[in-house]
C-alpha cells in the first residue's frame, strides 16, 4: 500500500528547468478497499488526471486542465476511453504475471509508468516506459538502444517478443519523444501560473532530547524541486547526516528534513554548522546551528510551568475579588445595627 501511495503522489525529483509528463497505471488483486485499477497523470509532479475501476471516468484534478477543452472538446471522453483500454491491458498482464510466477491468491500489483521529460533551456527530451510487478522492475525500455530489457527471467519471453516488433518500437519512440513532449508543452502552458509559482518554507531546528540528532525541518515550500543539507565551516558534509524524502502536505506544498548526529561534537563547536535550504529561483535559506534556536520537548517544560502558575494566580485573584464584592454586597443589604 505504501508503494501505491508513493506512485499516486508521484514523489520524484527533477532539475529546475526540466518539465515532466508521467502516467502511472496500477492493476491490483487481493487488496481490500482499493480499486482494482487506478490511473494517474502528473505534470511536473502535480496530479492532472485520475481514473479508477470504480468510476471508469477520467477526470481533471486541476482547474487549469479544463482549458484543454477549448481546442480539444472531446479530450476527456478520449481520456476515459484510454482508461478503459489500459485497464483491460494491465489486468490481463497481471494475470499473465501471476501465471509466470506460479501464483494464484494473495495481494499482487502490476504497474506501468511512462512519460517524457523536456528541458525548456536546452530542448533535450527523454522518454521512458517501465513495467513492474509486486514492487520490482519487470520490463524496462532502454531509451538509448530502444530495446526492451527484462530484469527478471519471467519477463524474458515478453521482452523478446516486443523487441521483434520493429513497427511497435518505432511508434513507441515517436510517441515518447515527440507526441508526449508536444502535450507536455501544452499542459505547462495551461498551468504556467500554478506550476511556476514559488512558496518559501518555514525552517526550524528540532531535537527530541539532548542526545538525539538535530533535525533541520522545512515545510510549506513549492515546488518540490528542493535541496537541503548541512555545512560545516562553509563546506557541505555527509558524515553523520541523514536526509529524508520530500513529502507532500495537505495544502499542496511540501516538507523535508535532514538530520545530523552531533553526539561526538563539543557544544561550543556547534556554531560551525549550518543548515542550508535551496529552492530553484530563490536565494539559499541558511540557519546557523545555535543552541538557543533549537526547539526541544524539554524546552517546552518551563513554558508549561509558567503558564500553569499564571493560570493559578489569575484564578486566585478572581476568587479574592469575588469574595470582596460578595461581602460588600451583603453589607449593603444588611439593616443598620441597633445600639
Amino acid at each position: 500500500m505504501m508503494l501505491i501511495f508513493l506512485i499516486l503522489v508521484g514523489i520524484q525529483g527533477s532539475t529546475a528547468v526540466t518539465h515532466s509528463l508521467k502516467y502511472f497505471y496500477t492493476a491490483s488483486s487481493g487488496i481490500e478497499n482499493f480499486p482494482s485499477y487506478v490511473s494517474v497523470g502528473l505534470v511536473d509532479e502535480v496530479q492532472i488526471s485520475y481514473c479508477d475501476s470504480r468510476t471508469n471516468e477520467n477526470i481533471p484534478k486541476q482547474d487549469w486542465m479544463n482549458k484543454v477543452n477549448s481546442k480539444h472538446p472531446n479530450y476527456w471522453e478520449e481520456e476515459t476511453e484510454t482508461c478503459w483500454v489500459k485497464q483491460r491491458f494491465l489486468k490481463g498482464n497481471l494475470e499473465i504475471a501471476k501465471h509466470r510466477f506460479n501464483q494464484t491468491g494473495g495481494e499482487h500489483i502490476y504497474q506501468q509508468m511512462y512519460g517524457c521529460e523536456w528541458d525548456d533551456e536546452t530542448g533535450e527530451v527523454k522518454g521512458y516506459d517501465e513495467f513492474g510487478y509486486d514492487g520490482e522492475d519487470l520490463i524496462i525500455l532502454d531509451s538509448n538502444t530502444q530495446q526492451w530489457i527484462a530484469p527478471r527471467t519471467q519477463a524474458v519471453i515478453t521482452a523478446n517478443r516486443w523487441n521483434n516488433d520493429r513497427n511497435d518500437l518505432e511508434h513507441e519512440n515517436e510517441y515518447l519523444t515527440q507526441t508526449c513532449v508536444e502535450w507536455l508543452r501544452k499542459y505547462v502552458n495551461y498551468g504556467r501560473r500554478s506550476l511556476m509559482r514559488t512558496d518559501l518554507p518555514s525552517v526550524s531546528l528540532l531535537q527530541k532530547s539532548p542526545s538525539s540528532p538535530v533535525s533541520c525541518f522545512a515545510t510549506g515550500f513549492y515546488p518540490n524541486r528542493a535541496e537541503m543539507f548541512w555545512r560545516k565551516d562553509g563546506e557541505e558534509i555527509h558524515d553523520g547526516v541523514e536526509k529524508g524524502e520530500i513529502k507532500p502536505n495537505n495544502d499542496g506544498t511540501f516538507q523535508m528534513s535532514v538530520n545530523i548526529d552531533l553526539s561526538s561534537v563539543a557544544t561550543e563547536d556547534w556554531n560551525k554548522y549550518e543548515c542550508v535550504f535551496q529552492l530553484s529561483g530563490v536565494n539559499d535559506i541558511t540557519n546557523r546551528l545555535e543552541k538557543t534556536r533549537i526547539l526541544t520537548n524539554e524546552s517546552n517544560i518551563p513554558i508549561v510551568i509558567i503558564t500553569f502558575v499564571l493560570f493559578v494566580t489569575v484564578l486566585g485573584l478572581i476568587a479574592v475579588i469575588g469574595f470582596i464584592l460578595y461581602n460588600q454586597k451583603n453589607n449593603a443589604r444588611r439593616p443598620p445595627s441597633r445600639k
